[in-house]
């Protein structure tokens, strides 16, 4: 794009985060970039200069109006808190369907022309089969993860009902430098780094042979420009993980490894209601968009090593 006049205007809600704030760096010189953020759960002090940044909620006005002014919306801000949705389910609603909900109102009345929305793997609960496909049950354990999948069927319906071009990804346990470390799906590995930067032993509770899936943020980026570029996303739910699985007890040895400390891993009793097998199947993903997971695991652990203190 040759020109700041012809560039396409997107919004990016929870654009101070984890996921909003790489895929500020990765747009920002090829859009024009607004962000919208309540400063909850900053994660970066600096971002681009050019990038506008407006406080504020998805549930409030202003919300509404940023979506009228700009053509793609990316929503990634959420209440990500499965404790805190257990404790107040209403909070957790009014985060994430009506804020949801907020947007998608004004997006159908606008000239919209991408709402993507970022959903969880939370949405199916207790795997009955791994790898897990979109087709799979989705029996959510919490307010969290049903807040998530109403968010996931609103977004289907306006594309069915009003034609809006919407499409939403599941992320598996997404990871990076600027994680939240309350953040379950991510947090197993805050935990054991903070472990392994001060030479103590990693928790494990349970025999340590528990799956996840753990994808770069990096790769979630990737796959959020391939939906902007594929109109063939558009009504569409993707899977957003490796199709790999990585044990807990693996997880622990590869970031002792890195960081090259040598102490032993301390079992501890299973937690009741922890998922035992996770693994997401990319096969549509793959199929129809190209999407294809570039960063192998050790790797994306080694740039927690690269800014360690």
């Amino acid at each position: 794009m040759s020109t700041e006049s012809n560039m396409q205007r997107i919004l990016i809600t929870g654009g101070l985060g984890q996921v909003g704030s790489y895929l500020v760096d990765a747009l920002h010189e090829k859009a024009e970039v607004t962000v919208l953020d309540n400063f909850s759960s900053t994660t970066r002090e600096t971002v681009p200069r050019e990038i506008s940044i407006i406080k504020g909620d998805v549930r409030d006005r202003i919300a509404a109006d940023l979506v009228k002014q700009n053509d793609i919306i990316i929503h990634t801000a959420a209440q990500i808190s499965v404790t805190a949705s257990m404790e107040d389910p209403l909070s957790d609603a009014h985060n994430n369907v009506f804020g949801t909900l907020n947007l998608l109102e004004a997006a159908r009345r606008s000239p919209t022309s991408k709402f993507v929305y970022i959903s969880s793997a939370a949405v199916y609960g207790d795997p009955l089969y791994t790898p897990i496909t979109e087709s799979h049950p989705q029996d959510p354990l919490s307010p969290y993860g049903t807040s998530k999948l109403s968010g996931e069927k609103y977004c289907m319906m306006y594309h069915k009902a009003f034609g809006l071009p919407s499409c939403c990804i599941r992320p598996f346990n997404i990871y990076s430098p600027r994680q939240d470390p309350d953040n379950p799906y991510s947090g197993v590995i805050s935990r054991f780094i903070d472990k392994a930067r001060t030479k103590q032993s990693p928790v494990i509770f349970g025999d340590g042979n528990q799956t996840r899936d753990f994808i770069s943020v990096h790769d979630i980026v990737d796959m959020i420009m391939l939906l902007l570029e594929n109109e063939e996303a558009n009504g569409q739910v993707f899977n957003a993980g490796t199709g790999n699985s990585t044990t807990v007890s693996e997880l622990a040895h590869m970031i002792l490894d890195i960081f090259g400390v040598d102490v032993p891993v301390q079992y501890m009793p299973e937690r009741p209601g922890d998922i035992k097998y996770s693994c997401s199947d990319i096969s549509k993903a793959r199929e129809i968009l190209g999407f294809e997971p570039k960063v192998l695991l050790r790797e994306g652990l080694m740039e927690f090593e690269e800014i360690k203190t």
